[in-house]
């Protein structure tokens, strides 16, 4: 059987990795390149490029290069801010229809561009094992959710790959720091800020078992950010002397978007050598105080030349690193830790070589202070002295996730038998049940692989089907979440409250729903991938936790109100039901006290706001409870008449 690597698919730069003799490496291509940009290059009658040559040919052809696929990968077209669609390439995507990109009379999908990265990065494996590989470990960021973690497996599988499992970033991270070797109950922070993606998981060992407590992130806030800051101080500069530059100078204006507006080939190789220069500058800014920016014959009469310090890098992006501090809070909040609490804090992604991450990182957790050494920004000797957590920085912030994949890849293979990983889903998944709220069946953070299920019936006479509608979020209302999908399941009609139906959710180990509905009576069942259903917007996840939070009195009193608006309704049709049926049997003082009950629930009901459907859900309960004390003679009187109704059937009275 073909042995399984492990890659880190990522959206600036993607790796692949193995274990030999029990260590850890990343496979280096026959350049000699251990990282692979993901870039894919697409010539009109050739073979895609993908790589560093594709990096290279994006310079002069942009149209044709598709960077940041990973990006698009399972979300539909209408669900994608614009803003997100200003890249230098084609890229479609309208309502409810995937995403593709137009390229020589191609249309492409996102996870056919991920797999050209994913066939090069097994090309690059076969190459030094001298052999077929056909199995791989591959992450995804934790807040993936399960079209994209789909679309992820799809592209592994167009690569020629059996996916063997889909792993969280983050908690791959953790496994190539070795933590397995550290003391029972220890708690790690891993802070991921890669090219395109950043997330924050919170994870504690217990006999060598990690488990990720919390994570919290935005798969949309990296280090292409801090690029393009850099890249508007610089045009902002340049454009006074460039004439062809000065209709797209606007400080806040994406240079992705002045690129695909413009078919100037001058102004397209200018903005090009614009963004390499500042990408460059940013990583040597990472090891040196200050460099020089040197741009020669931008116009046959104009070179470009500037210096650029380590403190103006600062001052541009600090903003954008502040931007993961609410990450990082929501996390330990959700763990139920504070920052004293953790044992260390592992730095993973590229971005995180940065010093000005590293020092507010280290502010952020309490770690101990930094010393300045060879112009890198270290952990200080006097870590052990200190009260808060050990900022690790041991591992290649670049490499750690595929060397994490490869290690989860060996665990798989038999391999380090002392070690498992388990995930967690990020978000709740549930359904809508009657009245429009979301019945919660897997809370948020819990471990997965899981199973778990309840009991549902009916709340309408006669009811022919039942819809499943799955939703994915943290409110109380379903309209408030996300839906990953509907499909009904038919049974006998019967009176309301008689069918049971069991619904189900299965959590796979790649964290993939799979929902069931089985009528209980006939055994009859429908099971559901939750595919490509939906696609959750990735910058909404964190907009819909903080919400949940910042609504969650709202949200309490609006289902409160909407089970006592069910319970009001159910009332005052048993009760009106009951009072026709013995309505001369009744005394009329006793008719007018049910009705006066009944009037003071009704016009409780008709108080609710037209703006939030809801009301005043102190009000209704008093008004419940009153009609309920009221009505309890009535019930009596039902109950007695009942008895004796039976009592004579048998004979047992004349």
């Amino acid at each position: 059987m073909s042995r399984i690597v492990g890659i880190d698919l990522g959206t600036t730069n993607s790796a692949v990795a193995t274990v030999d003799s029990g260590i850890p490496f990343v496979i280096a291509d026959a350049e000699g390149n251990r990282l692979t940009p993901s870039v894919v290059h697409f010539p009109e009658k050739e073979e895609p490029v993908v790589g560093h040559k594709a990096n290279r040919v994006r310079l002069i052809k942009p149209q044709e290069t598709v960077y940041s696929a990973k990006r698009f990968m399972g979300r539909r077209g209408a669900d994608i801010p614009r803003e997100e669609m200003l890249v230098t390439y084609p890229v479609r995507g309208e309502g409810g229809g995937p995403v593709t990109i137009d390229i020589h009379d191609r249309s492409l999908t996102p996870e056919d561009v991920s797999a050209e990265v994913l066939k090069k990065l097994k090309r690059d494996a076969e190459n030094y094992f001298g052999e077929p590989v056909t199995r791989a470990v591959i992450t995804v960021p934790a807040y993936f959710n399960d079209a994209q973690r789909n679309a992820t497996k799809a592209a592994g599988e167009l690569a020629g790959f059996t996916v063997e499992r889909i792993v969280n970033e983050p908690t791959a991270a953790a496994l190539a720091y070795g933590l397995d070797k550290l003391k029972e109950k220890t708690k790690i922070a891993v802070y991921d800020l890669g090219g395109g993606t950043f997330d924050l998981s919170i994870l504690e060992l217990h006999n060598g078992v990690f488990q990720v407590l919390a994570t919290h992130g935005n798969t949309r806030l990296g280090g292409d950010d801090l690029d393009k800051s850099i890249v508007d101080f610089l045009i902002e500069k340049i454009a006074p002397n460039v004439e062809s530059l000065n209709g797209y100078m606007v400080a806040s204006r994406e240079i992705d978007s002045v690129i695909k507006q413009t078919n100037d080939a001058t102004v397209l190789a200018l903005l090009s050598r614009i963004r390499e220069a500042a990408e460059h500058a940013k990583i040597k800014l990472s090891s040196e105080n200050e460099v020089e920016i040197a741009l020669p014959f931008l116009t046959p009469e104009f070179s470009f030349s500037c210096k650029l310090t380590r403190a103006e890098l600062e001052n541009l992006t600090r903003e954008i690193i502040l931007r993961t501090r609410p990450h990082c809070l929501r996390s330990l909040s959700d763990a139920k830790l504070e920052a004293k609490d953790l044992d260390q804090v592992i730095l993973v992604g590229g971005q995180t070589r940065m010093p000005l991450v590293r020092q507010l990182v280290s502010e952020w957790f309490g770690c101990a202070e930094f010393t300045e050494t060879r112009g890198e920004v270290r952990l200080g000797e006097e870590y052990h002295k200190a009260k808060g957590p050990q900022l690790n920085t041991s591992q290649n912030p670049d490499e750690a996730v595929a060397l994490g994949a490869a290690i989860q890849a060996e665990i798989l293979s038999g391999g380090f038998k002392h070690l498992l990983l388990l995930d967690i889903t990020p978000l709740s998944l549930g359904i809508e049940t009657f009245g429009g709220l979301m019945n919660v069946i897997i809370p948020r953070n819990t471990t997965i692989p899981v199973k778990a299920g309840e009991m549902f019936t009916t709340a309408v006479d006669n009811q022919k089907s039942m819809l499943i509608h799955v939703l994915q979020g943290e409110r109380e209302r379903a309209k408030d979440n996300w839906s990953l999908g509907r499909f009904e399941l038919e049974f006998e009609p019967a009176p309301k409250g008689v069918p049971r139906v069991g619904v189900q959710f299965e959590i796979d180990a790649n964290g993939i729903l799979h929902a069931l509905a089985r009528d209980i009576k006939t055994g009859t069942q429908k099971i559901v991938q939750m595919k490509s259903a939906v696609d959750v917007d990735d910058a909404d996840v964190q907009k819909m936790v903080e919400e949940s939070v910042e609504h969650a009195f709202d949200d309490l009193r609006a289902r409160q109100w909407i089970e006592e608006k069910i319970k009001a309704g159910g009332n005052i049709s048993a009760t009106r039901k009951t009072m026709a049926e013995f309505a001369s049997e009744l005394d009329p003082e006793y008719k007018t006290q049910l009705e006066a009950a009944i009037e003071a629930v009704e016009k409780v009901l008709e108080a609710e706001e037209p703006k939030t459907k809801t009301g005043d859900p102190r009000k209704l309960k008093e008004a419940n409870a009153n009609l309920d004390e009221v009505t309890k003679p009535l019930a009596d009187f039902a109950m007695d008449k009942a008895m004796e109704a039976l009592l004579r059937k048998r004979g047992m009275i004349e």
